[in-house]
C-alpha cells in the first residue's frame, strides 16, 4: 500500500481532510503532519476529536510568527519528515503557509504533490494567500478544482493537463456532518463563563483576514454594523485577534453582540445553519452559508468563490458599516437546480483518480 503524507494547519484544511481521509484509507496508508498554524484548541484539536480524524503523526507546533519565519519554520521541520518517511506523494490543502510549505518542500525532494482546492484564485498578489495558491499550483503533480472556475484558471496558466474537476470536499463534510451537529447540544458561553442561548432570531459573525483586523477600525466598522441589526450577532472570536476585539467588547458600545471563544465545526454548523444571515471575511464560512441556503455578506475586496454570488447569495462588502448594512438589505434569489460545488463525493472522486494514477 503507498503512504501519502498530508499537509493540514488551518481549520478549513482539517474539515477537508476530515472527508478525504475516510475516502484515502481503502487505498492508501496516510501520514498526518500539523503545522501547528492552527494552535488553539478550538481551532485544532477540537476538529480532530469530533470529526474523528486520524491523529497526526506529528505536530510541528510552528505557529505565531510572520509569514516568512513560519514558512521557513515549517519547511525545515518538513524536509527532515519526509526523507524519514520518504512518502510516495505529499497531499496539501487550499491557500495557507502550511501548504506553500508543503508544497516547496516537497517539490525540490522530487515528492508528487497534489493540491485540494486547486486554481482558485482573486486576482491580486496584494492578498499573501493568492501567493501561495499560485505556487502550489505551479509545483502540484496533480491538482483537484472545486468548481469550474478554478478549472479555468489552471487552464489559462498552462496547467490544464493533469487537473481535475471534482466538487468541493468541504461540501461533502458539510453534507455529512450537518445532520450530527443539528442534533447535538450545544452549550455556548462567552468570555466570561457566562451562558448564551441562541435566540430565535440572530446574525452570525466571523472575522480573522489581516485586512480586516490589522488595526482597529476595520473591525469596529464592522462590529458597529452588527450591533445596530435588529437582532444579536453570535461572534465566535478568532484568536489571532482576541486581544483587539474584546478591548472593542469591554468599550461597552456593542451590547447587540454576543462575544464568544471560537468553537469547533460541528457548533459552528450549528450556528450558522440557524442564523438568519451571515457577515464574514473566511472563504469556508462564506462557503458554508451557501451550503447551508443563509444569505451572506462577505467582508473582503476581491471575490473569492464567484459561485456563491449568483442572485445575490453572497454579496461583497468593504469594512465599513453603511456599506455592510446596505448588503445586508438585499434579499437573495436560491436557484434550487444550481450546484457548483458538486454532488458531496467529491472525496470519493479524488481518492478513485489517486488510486488510478499512483497506484496503491
Amino acid at each position: 500500500m503507498k503512504t501519502i503524507a498530508t499537509v493540514v494547519g488551518a481549520r478549513p484544511q482539517f474539515i477537508k481532510a476530515a472527508a478525504l481521509s475516510r475516502k484515502l484509507k481503502d487505498h492508501f496508508y496516510e501520514i498526518i503532519i500539523h503545522t501547528g498554524q492552527h494552535f488553539d484548541e478550538n481551532m485544532s484539536q477540537v476538529f480532530f476529536d469530533e470529526l474523528e480524524i486520524p491523529a497526526p503523526a506529528y505536530n510541528l507546533g510552528v505557529s505565531e510568527t510572520g509569514h516568512a519565519r513560519m514558512t521557513a519554520q515549517m519547511m525545515v521541520e518538513l524536509e527532515q519528515i519526509l526523507l524519514d518517511e520518504d512518502p510516495d506523494a505529499l497531499l496539501i490543502y487550499g491557500d495557507t503557509n502550511s501548504t506553500l510549505a508543503g508544497a516547496l518542500v516537497a517539490a525540490k525532494l522530487h515528492i508528487p504533490v497534489i493540491h485540494i482546492e486547486a486554481g482558485a484564485r482573486v486576482g491580486t498578489l496584494d492578498n499573501p494567500e493568492e501567493i501561495n495558491r499560485i505556487c502550489a499550483d505551479h509545483l502540484s503533480t496533480l491538482r483537484f478544482a472545486c468548481v469550474e472556475s478554478a478549472m479555468e484558471f489552471l487552464e489559462r496558466e498552462g496547467l490544464g493537463h493533469n487537473s481535475f474537476l471534482v466538487g468541493d470536499p468541504m461540501y461533502d463534510a458539510f453534507e455529512h456532518y450537518l445532520g450530527k451537529a443539528q442534533a447535538t447540544q450545544h452549550q455556548l458561553v462567552d468570555f466570561d463563563d457566562h451562558p448564551v442561548e441562541l435566540p430565535e432570531k440572530y446574525y452570525y459573525l466571523t472575522c480573522h483576514r489581516e485586512e480586516n483586523t490589522g488595526s482597529s477600525e476595520p473591525l469596529q466598522q464592522i462590529l458597529s454594523a452588527m450591533n445596530s441589526l435588529d437582532a444579536p450577532t453570535i461572534y465566535p472570536v478568532h484568536p489571532r485577534n482576541k486581544r483587539q476585539a474584546l478591548e472593542l467588547r469591554d468599550s461597552g458600545s456593542f451590547s447587540n453582540i454576543h462575544f464568544i471563544p471560537a468553537f469547533g465545526y460541528l457548533t459552528s454548523l450549528k450556528v450558522l445553519s440557524g442564523a438568519h444571515k451571515v457577515v464574514t471575511d473566511s472563504g469556508g464560512v462564506q462557503r458554508e452559508a451557501f451550503f447551508a441556503k443563509i444569505p451572506c455578506v462577505t467582508v473582503f475586496d476581491q471575490v473569492i468563490w464567484p459561485e456563491t454570488m449568483r442572485g445575490n447569495c453572497n454579496q461583497l462588502a468593504r469594512a465599513d458599516k453603511d456599506d455592510i448594512l446596505s448588503r445586508l438589505s438585499v434579499e437573495p434569489e436560491w436557484d434550487e437546480s444550481y450546484a457548483p460545488f458538486g454532488s458531496g463525493d467529491a472525496s470519493g472522486t479524488i481518492a478513485q483518480i489517486l488510486h488510478e494514477k499512483l497506484g496503491s
